[in-house]
């Protein structure tokens, strides 16, 4: 499957560098918006009037038009020109982000928002396939090193540049930064990108993406919005999980019954690309469950302003920015399935350490484990993506790149629903456990210097003692959430070796790296 037409070549210089930047502040862009917003909702919520069930449409909204729209991607690049598709949805994007800021009502805000993820949705699998076309067979590692770090940062810089924009300016500006980002996207990939070979022939399959669009809508839906209704405890979630069941059964029923479906499948053929479907799924759990349990348990548990949690969070960002600095160099040498099985063991070994963290845990140990946690991540996150494309077929590219794009988003959702699901239900049951050791027979509750602090006979006192023993139980519940990710992670250590062999293509130019350009 490695022909010299399934990897042309950009030639290096002043266009491939051009390119390379609007593929990167794309990414960046789209990539910062999953995260930035979040913490300016509170904000929000007093200034559009809403309450708190529909000022979370902001982000459900978003993440539900985008994951329908990510599924796409491949077929309308292939059938009207990347470069085209590019260039409107990254000026979508920009003028959808600008129209939110300006957003007078939470009904504005809700439809500018799913404009935002319809337009944003083709970002990250596009500039994916831009960088995969840009650079030469043993520059990949180079090429998706230099992009892993626009989709790995954004959702680490998130939180913190969300809080500084909020704190400093106002929620508008959460939307009005991508307003610089937007217009160097745009003008460049105008100057300096060359269109692809478009296929007219090409014929939409409306009924699979019907049917795959409902699925993934209703299944978004449930898990962003389970959390609030206590899962199968509400009508809407049940209802919402079978709509999303019955709507992927239609969408494989009729993908293999058809002579054109609306995904091909054919992609999944590749060992390499199925491989790395699977390890993008443990990112996509490790990488945002830990992101969604570690900003409440610095604010929450441990009592960090919102501006100190950011920065902390930002730590994790400096490990993943060293080791892609050096992962493309490391893989000329070392063959992706080991770098990965190391990333993992390093992010298993930090999930464990975490898992014994209180509010009395140093600051130093938590940047130590961040750091090391980030060259983890970025450990797996290079080899994975280089050798995912290392065998797939040129005009199979755009597809598999949206496709990886929809499998991290749909992983991540249903990983930070888990742990949060798990966070809340296992704080209520630790706080009852503990709960029952509060009785006149503890003895440890009679000594002296207890009783001069907490009198559980005055209502004061026994409120003092429910704080303490729900910020307790919290940590308990962080601790059980950690372990469970720690699981994940070890579960898909030995996975890494079913890769195959990437050193040999890293290192040396071969055959297929002939002159072409950007197709």
């Amino acid at each position: 499957m490695t022909t010299a037409a399934a990897h042309p070549v950009a030639v290096p210089g002043l266009r491939r560098n051009m390119v390379t930047i609007c593929a990167m502040t794309a990414t960046i862009m789209q990539a910062l918006d999953t995260t930035i917003a979040n913490v300016a909702l509170p904000y929000m919520q007093g200034s559009l009037s809403a309450s708190q069930d529909q000022i979370n449409w902001v982000l459900t909204s978003y993440i539900v038009a985008a994951a329908i729209m990510t599924a796409p991607v491949g077929w309308i690049a292939n059938r009207f020109g990347r470069k085209r598709i590019f260039i409107i949805c990254s000026a979508g994007f920009t003028l959808a982000s600008v129209m939110c800021g300006l957003a007078q009502d939470i009904t504005q805000m809700v439809l500018f928002r799913l404009l935002q993820g319809v337009f944003g949705a083709a970002l990250v699998p596009l500039s994916q396939a831009v960088m995969l076309d840009s650079y030469a067979l043993h520059e990949r590692a180079k090429a998706m090193a230099i992009w892993g770090m626009g989709v790995m940062m954004g959702p680490i810089m998130g939180p913190s540049l969300g809080a500084w924009l909020t704190e400093t300016y106002s929620w508008h500006w959460v939307f009005f930064v991508n307003l610089p980002f937007g217009a160097i996207t745009v003008i460049g990939l105008i100057i300096f990108m060359d269109e692809t070979k478009l296929d007219t022939k090409l014929q939409f399959d409306w009924l699979g993406f019907a049917a795959l669009a409902v699925g993934i809508g209703a299944l978004q839906l449930a898990l962003d919005r389970g959390e609030q209704l206590d899962w199968f405890n509400s009508w809407e979630i049940v209802l919402e999980f079978i709509i999303s069941g019955v709507g992927f059964y239609y969408f494989f029923a009729h993908s293999f019954t058809t002579d054109r479906p609306f995904i091909q499948f054919a992609i999944f053929k590749d060992k390499n690309f199925a491989a790395g479907c699977g390890f993008m799924v443990v990112i996509g759990v490790v990488l945002f469950s830990t992101m969604a349990l570690a900003s409440p348990l610095f604010q929450n548990a441990f009592g960090y302003p919102i501006l100190t949690a950011g920065l902390l969070l930002a730590t994790r960002g400096s490990g993943t920015f060293v080791a892609m600095m050096m992962v493309s160099r490391l893989m000329k040498y070392f063959e992706a399935k080991y770098l990965i099985a190391t990333g993992l063991t390093l992010i298993a070994v930090t999930l464990y350490d975490m898992t014994g963290w209180t509010a009395d845990t140093q600051v130093k140990t938590i940047v130590i484990n961040s750091v090391i946690q980030g060259f983890g991540l970025g450990l797996v996150f290079v080899p994975l993506t280089t050798a995912a494309f290392l065998t797939l077929p040129n005009h199979l590219r755009t597809d598999g790149t949206s496709m990886l794009t929809l499998i991290r988003n749909v992983a991540s959702s249903i990983g930070i629903s888990i742990v949060i699901a798990q966070l809340t239900r296992g704080t209520i049951h630790a706080h009852a456990v503990l709960a029952e050791h509060v009785t006149p027979f503890n003895n440890a509750l009679q000594m002296p210097n207890v009783t001069g602090i907490i009198n559980l006979q005055t209502d004061a006192g026994r409120a003092m003692m429910d704080a303490i023993l729900y910020a307790q139980a919290q940590i308990i519940s962080f601790s059980q959430d950690f372990e469970l990710v720690t699981l994940v992670t070890l579960c898909a250590i030995p996975l890494a070796f079913i890769m195959g062999s990437t050193k040999a293509s890293m290192r040396h130019p071969g055959a297929s790296d002939h002159a072409a350009v950007m197709e």
